[in-house]
């Protein structure tokens, strides 16, 4: 390329110098005129050489250039077509699982277990709020798994644990259990809820150290599994993972059901719903009752 352009460049040059001497009067103005049109020849002709490059010399080139663009391109580079997606975007759903006309929240990402994209109001706005909202959501469902199990068991059992202990039973005249709805909190002895308050502060201390020291840390992975339930395989942890969610959620929805069920009815959960929590007792009901009008 370099050798051919000054080539072309000297021949210009020198053809011009040519012209301009056979058109003008020979004259030292005429030659200082036409001096600069001859250097450039001279020099575009004497530099042709430097610039000039074998046949070997070229093939080399050409094969080098060939070499760096196999290692820099693939062959089957898709990055100019907009139908291709990397592996990474096509782990992620477009839309959100839970509400499918809705996009799906960017933080959302499933990497935690029971992640549907339910994020409507936009809680989670960045990795940092999701792990902490997921810290809470732990939180809570095991609280109201607690609470799922303790309501209707203070119902059924408050008054003959109380009579066993020569104690006044905390349950009101309609068998309602105490609740901010209900009333009946100052029933219960403030040694209790100083022990309630006590051990939730040290149990959330502890998870926050957990939280700040161990790697890798999970939400709500206090390291507590006497038992040994939870796996050693990454699946199979997840699954329970996904379990302690969905009970837990449910567990939420079901502790508000009991307190607006009871608000609103004035009776008890175990009488409004005795079939869920005495069901023995109400198919010994039934069987009674078709006995009676068999024989009858």
């Amino acid at each position: 390329f370099f050798s051919q352009t000054n080539k072309n460049t000297g021949i210009k040059s020198l053809s011009l110098f040519a012209t301009i001497l056979h058109c003008q009067p020979f004259s030292p103005k005429s030659i200082m005129k036409t001096v600069p049109f001859l250097f450039t020849g001279l020099v575009g002709l004497s530099t042709t050489d430097g610039f000039s490059i074998s046949p070997a010399q070229n093939n080399a080139v050409m094969k080098s250039s060939t070499a760096l663009k196999s290692t820099t391109v693939p062959d089957n580079d898709f990055r100019d077509d907009p139908e291709f997606e990397t592996p990474k975007e096509k782990k992620y759903p477009k839309f959100s699982q839970s509400i499918p006309f809705l996009a799906r929240p960017k933080e959302l990402k499933q990497e935690l277990a029971g992640d549907v994209g339910f994020d409507p109001l936009g809680f989670a706005k960045n990795p940092e709020l999701l792990m902490e909202y997921r810290e809470a959501e732990i939180k809570h469902s095991r609280l109201a798994m607690l609470a799922a199990i303790g309501w209707p068991m203070s119902e059924l059992y408050d008054i003959k644990i109380a009579n066993m202990l020569n104690s006044q039973p905390i349950l009101d005249a309609t068998d309602r259990a105490p609740s901010v709805f209900n009333g009946g909190m100052e029933k219960i002895n403030p040694v209790f809820w100083g022990f309630c308050v006590g051990l939730t502060a040290a149990i959330d201390l502890y998870g926050v150290s957990r939280a700040r020291t161990v790697d890798g840390y999970t939400p709500g992975d206090l390291g507590w599994d006497p038992v040994g339930f939870y796996p050693t395989d990454e699946k199979d942890r997840m699954n329970m993972q996904l379990a302690e969610v969905k009970h837990g959620r449910l567990a939420m929805i079901a502790v508000t059901g009991f307190s607006v069920q009871e608000f609103v009815t004035g009776i008890g959960i175990v009488d409004e719903t005795p079939l869920f929590f005495k069901p023995l007792e109400i198919l010994e009901e039934v069987l009674e009752e078709i006995v009676d009008f068999v024989e009858i």
